[in-house]
């Protein structure tokens, strides 16, 4: 035998040997038979990567992506062919929208029935070529560790996102001597001394500034870098949407998100900016509600545009100034400069500031259990590094408008707007920080979609605390068919489960809250089980928003 052959592995296995090089800690699944060699592989590596196996393609995928926002490195995603691979794709679409960076290992037919409509047989590449940064298949099995390397390189460098990589199942199984691949190195660029200065000089001819944060790659010290920069120069700092946890609501500069549900007085004042300088954030159509906010090409603010991906500077939008450079590069850059008096924008930074403030003090509203009072008394009990988790829907308001945010906690939401997100997210952010507090905040529709993968987070002893929004409709849907064509309500109603009683059934605490009076005492309650829990919030859907009531819309559709 020669020393080539005593070092030879199969493919699962050199496929694993790489996910080690690259530092993977964690992996999630559904298990299937087009990717053996990979699982037989990862049961010797055990102790080295956790396999989380989740309920559905789409809950594994978003706790991939979940990991990934979380971790700053490619949460990883191994399904099987054809279904697997269609089902994990929604997750997929979010990590390209949401920047996360992410790989998808996805099973494939053997190299020798390509191209026969094979059973669950599907070209991956052109699948996912357009949801994807890069789609391939691993045709060799000796160039394994090339394109694993490779596609943690793709996924974390510049704009980060997903890479999917097919895994032919004849090509894992076999064997090859083949050396591994050293560790990549995410390339991103950075903030000179020379784009400092001029930023500087168009800031000082600002009297209405406003820096925008937002996007990914923002670390806990680029977030504390760039706050200190705001703080010192007195600026004011909004987020973009589900971005809220960049710069802290506590800090006297942050003024708001462009989210679903920031303040419209934030958006108005935008009429009156004069110097947009925007951190790190896409200008897309939720940050810039619907392409309205700015005028397009040449937007009418002096527009200063930094963002990791080249692509993204001047997409819509041409700025005065755009530079590539990565959230960290420019927090570092600018962290210790002061270049005006904190003085010199305050007017027009206190009335942003006190405008913020009374928009998340409480509405009062009807009925026994008042989210935005309930919602109020959860912040100041949630501790600095909470995680918290968000669905899409019109639920999320009232986390989004009346929680706070700010490292080391976490707000963690599909910009994509998939429902299904929150709990299978939430799953993987308690399996990452299990000494932290984490939350997630679903629909009741939303949670019929994935709120399965509580069994997941049983069988793995992770511990989130799952709000289930409950008032029967899809609320979004239900809100836009009141404002367009008002009592015709059909295809919005939901006839719902016991979700206290599934809970329990799945192995986890399960509570059902109707009042406020009820609403800590259950946290407590769910806090203390020391397992997975779900509370049910029982609300009516006459109040379809923390904003307005179907009565509402009515009269205004009148």
């Amino acid at each position: 035998m020669t020393q080539s052959q005593a070092n030879a592995r199969n493919g699962g296995r050199i496929l694993v040997d790489q996910l080690l090089k690259q530092g993977a800690d964690t992996a999630f699944c559904v298990p299937g038979e087009s990717y053996l060699a990979v699982l037989d592989a990862l049961y010797d590596s055990r102790d080295e990567i956790r396999l989380i196996n989740a309920r559905h393609e789409a809950g594994a995928a978003n706790m991939a992506d979940a990991y990934g926002k979380l971790t700053g490195k490619p949460g990883l995603c191994f399904v099987t062919r054809g279904p697997g691979a269609c089902h994990a794709s929604v997750g997929v679409h979010t990590a390209f929208q949401d920047s996360t960076p992410m790989i998808l290992f996805v099973g494939q037919v053997g190299r020798d029935m390509r191209d026969r409509e094979a059973f669950q047989e599907i070209d991956y590449r052109r699948m996912f070529s357009p949801v994807a940064k890069w789609a391939a298949e691993i045709e060799t099995t000796a160039r394994i560790p090339e394109y694993v390397a490779r596609a943690y390189q793709v996924a974390m460098s510049g704009r980060p996102g997903p890479v999917v990589l097919a895994l032919p199942e004849d090509m894992l199984t076999e064997m090859a001597s083949v050396g591994d691949a050293p560790k990549a190195m995410p390339v991103e660029g950075h903030v000179t001394a020379a784009d400092a200065e001029a930023i500087r000089a168009i800031l000082t001819e600002a009297k209405n500034p406003l820096m925008l944060v937002g996007g990914s790659g923002w670390t806990d010290a680029a977030c504390r870098d760039i706050t200190a920069f705001a703080e010192a120069n007195g600026l004011p700092v909004a987020s973009s949407f589900r971005r809220q946890d960049v710069v802290s609501a506590a800090s006297s500069s942050f003024v708001g998100d462009f989210g679903t549900a920031g303040a419209p007085s934030l958006v108005k004042r935008m009429a009156e900016v004069d110097v947009l300088f925007v951190a790190g954030a896409r200008l897309g159509e939720m940050t810039t509600k619907g392409y309205t906010t700015l005028d397009s090409p040449s937007p009418r603010p002096r527009l200063i545009h930094i963002h990791s991906g080249a692509e993204e500077v001047g997409r819509v939008y041409q700025p005065e100034l755009g530079l590539c450079a990565s959230p960290a590069s420019l927090a570092s850059a600018l962290a210790e400069e002061s270049w005006f008096e904190p003085s010199r924008f305050e007017g027009w930074r206190s009335q942003l500031r006190q405008e913020f403030l009374a928009d998340v003090e409480p509405e009062q509203e009807a009925g026994p259990l008042d989210l935005a009072a309930a919602f109020t008394t959860l912040r100041e009990e949630l501790s600095t590094d909470a995680i918290v988790t968000l669905d899409a829907g019109n639920h999320t308001g009232w986390p989004q408008r009346y929680l706070r945010y700010g490292r080391p906690g976490r707000q963690i939401g599909s910009t994509a707007g998939a429902m299904g997100y929150a709990v299978p997210a939430a799953v993987a952010a308690a399996i990452a920080h299990p000494d932290r507090t984490v939350i997630g905040c679903v629909g009741d529709g939303g949670f019929q979609m994935s709120g399965l993968e509580l069994a997941t987070a049983v069988q793995y002893g992770a511990t989130p605390i799952i709000f289930v929004f409950a008032n029967g409709t899809y609320g979004t849907i239900r809100m836009h068919q009141e404002r367009e064509y008002p009592v015709r309500v059909v295809g919005t109603d939901l006839q719902n489960p016991d979700f206290a009683a599934m809970a329990t059934a799945l192995g986890a605490h399960g509570e059902r809250v109707t009042s406020n009076d009820e609403f800590m005492p259950a946290f407590e309650r769910a806090r203390a089980s020391g397992k997975a829990a779900l509370i049910e919030l029982v609300t009516d859907p006459e109040r379809i928003s923390t904003r307005t009531t179907v009565t509402k819309l009515r009269a205004l559709a009148k």
